[in-house]
């Protein structure tokens, strides 16, 4: 048995045959034509690129179709290379004037290209140098004749294992049978972790070299949820993750009954307390799903992905096109839209051509937009726009002041003023909310909530800012703890200042998923709360089995201890008794 550990960046867990994928590097050997071969070799590249423009094209509108344009848009970035007439032009000089070969040219031109993406130390270009490596391949393909023939046989389950996986490799997955992949390279925003999310397959990347410690039928675990995976995992461990599986089915079919039933607390009328459960999504197409598990609306929709998915910042039309995509698959349910909240903590052109020592610190979200007017009007009006057609809420991420959040309101009311001489029709009374993510907003809730109509509690930066801890630094990460006393303080204190203005608060961290949390979130007061989809009915069903005197009670004795030890050692023992499958 080997345990490799690496990023999940798709969650769930698979127990599956493995098929080794080898690292499919293809050898080219520089070959040169004799001149009278020129022009036939000229058009076995264009018949190439040809072909897989075909490809990609029906690709990206399968993407699209079944998981939705933004997704389908990935793709858009492989045609534009195909399409690049510089890079063409280069390909075939390379023909005419140094008599290569095709594959040759194409390979020579395709490499330099991405050699240079690397050149310009830039994260996002880094991530999109797979791209070019997959056109390349493709290209290759077609024009060596190169099959990859691995997949295209299969009868029964697997795991994919792999070097690396290429954007339209993963999207290609018959998800009839691969149950989940994992691969030695890859990060958390490249595309083939997007496009995994979306298809929802497990998925672990940046394993290191799990491909040496594998061959074709070999058992393994594929843990996406704690981005692990276990090779030759022992009779007991299989039996232990079956088992699990298994257990996790009888759940969710149980829990599946709760779908339509209200989130409500057990109290008799009129008594009974009532929460909204809504869910985060990153792409409109999570949102059947979400609803498919009781989401009531969407409580964050992360726009990051429209930033991620191009190397062109997103129009005022590509935005509309998702937010209003997203009110169409809500029929009705209300949907808040968090504006950009990007940083070189995760990428974007701009910012990577000026790289920050201390990213979570520096010009991300708000302070980016208020950076950038042009770019945050854009974005705003497409909200504005979308509001016209659904149930909106606009919310601004990480506002530490109230400068910020009074500078966002007035760009935002400046872009309604716009929309009305122009005579487009919006929502004017949309409802404006702010991200309680930092320790600053957190103690001043209370001057805040005189300026917004509710509140998000982001309770992953909360609690990183709070105990000065970069969840994805494996040295510190172990220090990440939800259940600290301070941050409990100030999640209580902003929950607290929000009912005293009488504006709505909700959860949209992680903690809002977790079971261990729901009954001090209940207990403290908490209106929303919002999370991953498949974390809903699990959450409903501990709201639908306490009152509110015991989740009072609760939060009561957990704001009485001092240690995260204490508080994680009640809460397990108080849920436990409601939901034992949890623990």
């Amino acid at each position: 048995m080997e345990i490799f550990k690496g990023i999940g960046v798709s969650p769930g867990v698979v127990v599956s045959t493995a098929v080794v994928l080898d690292a499919e590097d293809v050898s080219v050997p520089r070959r040169t034509v004799a001149p009278d071969a020129i022009t036939e070799e000229l058009q076995r590249i264009d018949l190439a690129v040809e072909h897989a423009i075909d490809d990609l094209t029906n690709l990206r509108d399968d993407m699209a179709d079944s998981h939705g344009s933004d997704i389908g848009g990935i793709f858009d970035f492989h045609l534009g290379i195909l399409r690049d007439k510089s890079i063409l032009k280069r390909i075939r000089t390379s023909v005419e004037t140094e008599q290569l070969a095709a594959e040759s040219a194409v390979h020579g031109i395709l490499q330099d290209t991405a050699a240079k993406f690397l050149g310009l130390k830039d994260k996002y270009f880094a991530e999109r140098v797979k791209d070019v490596y997959d056109i390349e391949r493709r290209l290759l393909r077609r024009l060596i004749g190169q099959q990859h023939e691995a997949l295209t046989a299969l009868s029964g389950d697997v795991a994919v294992i792999a070097h690396d996986l290429l954007p339209s490799q993963t999207a290609a997955l018959d998800k009839r049978h691969v149950k989940g992949f994992a691969t030695d390279v890859g990060g958390r925003t490249s595309h083939t972790a997007i496009v995994a999310r979306a298809m929802n397959i497990p998925a672990v990347v940046g394993l290191g070299n799990a491909t040496a410690a594998l061959s074709n039928g070999d058992v393994v675990i594929i843990d996406g949820t704690r981005g692990m995976v276990i090779v030759h995992p022992d009779k007991d461990q299989i039996a232990e993750y079956r088992a699990s599986e298994r257990q996790q089915a009888k759940v969710q079919m149980e829990l599946a009954k709760l779908r339509d039933l209200p989130a409500e607390t057990a109290d008799p009328p009129p008594n009974t307390y009532r929460v909204a459960l809504e869910a985060n999504i990153e792409f409109p197409a999570e949102i059947s799903d979400a609803v498919e598990q009781g989401a009531e609306g969407i409580g964050l929709y992360r726009t990051e992905f429209l930033y991620l998915a191009s190397k062109q910042e997103p129009s005022e039309e590509d935005h509309f096109a998702a937010y209003h995509d997203a009110l169409q698959r809500l029929d009705g349910k209300p949907l808040t839209i968090r504006t950009l909240d990007l940083g070189a903590d995760k990428y974007s052109e701009d910012q990577a051509r000026t790289p920050e020592k201390n990213p979570f610190l520096g010009d991300r979200s708000i302070r980016m937009c208020l950076h950038d007017i042009p770019m945050f009007k854009r974005q705003l009006r497409a909200i504005l726009r979308a509001s016209a057609h659904g149930t909106v809420k606009v919310m601004f991420p990480m506002i530490s002041t109230l400068m910020e959040l009074r500078q966002a309101k007035m760009v935002l009311g400046d872009v309604m003023e716009e929309l009305e001489d122009e005579g487009i029709p919006f929502d004017r009374d949309i409802p404006i909310g702010m991200m309680v993510e930092v320790p600053a907003a957190a103690f001043m809730a209370p001057q805040f909530a005189k300026e917004v109509d509710f509140f998000s509690i982001g309770t992953n930066d909360l609690i990183q800012y709070t105990l000065a801890v970069d969840r994805t630094n494996e040295r510190v990460a172990g220090l990440f703890n939800p259940a600290h006393p301070a941050v409990l303080g100030l999640i209580r204190d902003v929950i607290r200042a929000a009912q005293r203005a009488k504006i709505p608060a909700s959860v949209c961290g992680e903690m809002a998923g977790e079971p261990l949390y729901t009954l001090l979130l209940l207990g403290l007061g908490l209106h929303t709360f919002s999370m991953n989809g498949p974390d809903v009915p699990e959450v409903k069903k501990i709201i639908r089995n306490t009152t509110m005197d015991h989740a009072r009670t609760v939060a009561r004795k957990v704001m009485s201890f001092d240690s995260e030890r204490q508080v994680i050692h009640y809460l397990r023992e108080q849920t436990r008794t409601i939901l034992p499958e949890a623990f």
